[in-house]
């Protein structure tokens, strides 16, 4: 049976119908990207087959006890709770198995005499032991520490938006449910731990249903592409670059059709010209064929952003740092780094999430001082920051109106001048858009509107934050094709290898204390210097090893680590187990005591009494250990 079916799931907003129609089938092994334009629809489209929206009609159709995970672009968590209590409240049998453990234990504490609680405490232990569901705190803590997530006792609460989205993620990976939604899983990540995401979900053996810009991911994850335009789905099978040979065949033989067809609409209507008589049933039929062909639309035309604007004139000098440092109480994230942009430098910056990437950005756009060095901007610099907060949105003023106060007119690299408007409809904003809040629009569409209100500003150095996040596929095209063609500087701090690929032709990586290594190339080069350092640095620890083993001195053990989440379970169950079995010892002595010269009952008691004593021992014996390790 599939995994997912959906049939004419249809979804409106107000008298604005989102999608009509949608049906598709995925397999059990399925793995299907989610594509199309910003405000397409495809959160909604995830919303309503995780259930958390209700569609206006159709049906969403998953087999009978079939778990679904589900990861949203904005995650909601219980107030007051911690990193691990957050990932432990998932709904996976195991994470149940250890809820109902965890709360066996508590109650146990309260009333340690229970023999039902001890009972069923025991048996929990075993369905523990039996299921390895003791090994998924351990899971659960690696999955965070390759997510960035370190302190699994903070609370949720204090956490920013992208670490909030991180332990989403993780909660939504442990559950290994059988159908697994991702909305945007890379965003707030950095490359490596996206590398490290693919290999995850690689692993994943059930099915899976994503929304993604990254273009690398989509090709090494999916092997379904359900494609969002105009309201309906059409799927294709394979991955996204096989999705995209499949789209030009499907266009160019479209696109072949309606050529048949406007040359037979020409004939048609030369025949007509002509002043044919419509006296005949043929001639008649003849006629309503020609003004049916007249009439017919083509195929809908899938219809792309078009950035098009000119920048400044920038002159010689653009922007030098010079032995730059900032800190924020504690080390410093830039460290004595200097650098001169010239005006046709493409860089990238790439690192660890919460290295001082965004931090460089600020100090060159001027919205940061250095605590140390100087940042020098050329007297014919104009920045455009595109930062991830897009923090010059002002949700109360219209889409046309915010787009206005820029420029109400903007001219293009051929000379030819576009009203605001216009530019607009270019990105995608039809006119009856342009007068809505801009409070009520996507994620996406308002990143979008973000990007041309600052190259209305036409720039000429352009400061690119994570500009890949919630921007569609197309639209992140149409930039790369821009920034093709722009004549000025470019630097994007971004974990988008593809974006990185297409318009970095060097790099900077924050390494640690702050410091930032040049690499010369794109992220595909750095990729290749990174594993032939890797290669060399094995193969020079392989052979230093060799002749050290026979020679090495003995290593001490090292210390135990710190008791693992079974262990101090364990420890809590053996102080209430030796509490009972001094209880017991007490009566068992109480009892021979008063047995007087019954050697029977004697004989009894004393056999209790030394399997009791030996059982003690056993058990204060590795209590004694645990508590020492604790």
């Amino acid at each position: 049976m599939p995994a997912l079916q959906v049939e004419n799931l249809r979804k409106s907003y107000g008298t604005k119908p989102l999608l009509e129609a949608v049906s598709f089938i995925l397999e059990d092994d399925g793995r299907m990207g989610v594509i199309g334009v910003n405000g397409s629809g495809k959160t909604t489209l995830l919303r309503l087959i995780a259930g958390v929206e209700k569609p206006d009609g159709g049906r969403v159709l998953t087999p009978s006890g079939q778990r679904v995970g589900y990861l949203s672009q904005v995650p909601t968590f219980a107030e007051g709770q911690t990193v691990l209590d957050a990932v432990f409240a998932g709904e996976g049998p195991a994470m149940r198995l250890l809820r109902d453990y965890e709360s066996a234990i508590h109650r146990l504490e309260k009333k340690p005499t229970d023999e039902q609680l001890v009972r069923r405490v025991t048996a929990l232990s075993a369905r523990l032991d039996a299921t390895g569901g003791w090994s998924l705190e351990a899971n659960v803590r690696a999955v965070l520490d390759r997510l960035g997530i370190t302190d699994t006792e903070a609370s949720v609460d204090t956490l920013s938006g992208g670490q909030r989205k991180r332990v989403a993620l993780a909660r939504a990976l442990v559950e290994q449910p059988e159908l697994l939604i991702l909305d945007e899983p890379t965003n707030h990540l950095d490359a490596e731990t996206v590398a490290w995401l693919e290999g995850y979900l690689a692993r994943y053996t059930g099915a899976l249903l994503l929304v993604t810009h990254d273009r690398y991911f989509l090709d090494r994850i999916t092997n379904r592409i359900l494609e969002i335009d105009g309201g309906g789905a059409r799927k294709y099978f394979g991955n996204y670059a096989q999705y995209l040979e499949k789209k030009a065949e499907q266009e160019a033989v479209e696109a072949a059709e309606q050529q048949k067809r406007a040359n037979l609409a020409r004939r048609e209507l030369a025949w007509l010209r002509r002043g044919a008589k419509a006296r005949t049933t043929k001639q008649k039929a003849r006629v309503s064929r020609a003004h049916a062909l007249l009439e017919e639309e083509g195929p809908a035309e899938q219809k792309t952003a078009e950035i098009a604007s000119v920048a400044t004139r920038l002159g010689k000098r653009v922007v030098a740092l010079d032995r730059v440092t900032k800190a924020f109480d504690g080390p410093p994230l830039v460290h004595d780094f200097s650098y001169a942009f010239t005006r046709t430098d493409r860089v990238g910056i790439i690192g660890p999430n919460g290295a001082g990437k965004t931090t460089l950005l600020e100090m060159i756009a001027g919205r940061l001082p250095p605590d140390s060095g100087t940042v020098e901007v050329g007297p014919t610099v104009v920045i455009g920051y595109y930062d991830q907060e897009s923090r010059a949105l002002a949700d109360d003023l219209r889409v046309i109106d915010y787009i206005k106060e820029i420029a109400d007119n903007v001219r293009t690299a051929d000379g030819s001048v576009i009203t605001a408007s216009q530019m607009l409809e270019r990105f995608l904003f039809p006119p009856r858009q342009q007068y809505t809040p801009v409070g009520l629009l996507s994620g996406g569409e308002r990143r979008r509107l973000y990007l041309l209100r600052l190259l209305m500003g036409a720039p000429n150095v352009l400061l690119l934050d994570e500009p890949t996040n919630d921007l569609d596929i197309p639209t992140l095209s149409a930039l790369e094709d821009y920034l093709d063609t722009f004549p000025g500087c470019v630097i994007s701090v971004s974990h988008d290898r593809y974006f990185l690929d297409r318009t970095a032709d060097h790099l900077f990586r924050f390494e640690s204390g702050g410091h930032l290594r040049e690499i010369p190339g794109n992220f595909s080069a750095w990729l290749d210097i990174q594993a032939a350092e890797e290669a060399a640095a094995a193969r020079a620890a392989e052979t230093q090893s060799k002749p050290s083993k026979a020679a090495a001195p003995k290593k001490k053990k090292s210390d135990p680590n710190k008791l693992s989440y079974k262990e101090k379970r364990e420890l809590e169950t053996l102080e209430i187990r030796i509490a009972e079995q001094e209880e017991k010892q007490a009566a068992l002595e109480a009892a021979l005591a008063e047995a007087g010269s019954d050697y029977e009952q004697i004989t009894a008691l004393s056999a209790a009494l030394n399997a009791l004593l030996e059982q003690l021992e056993t058990d204060m014996d590795r209590w004694a250990e645990l508590a020492e390790r604790a």
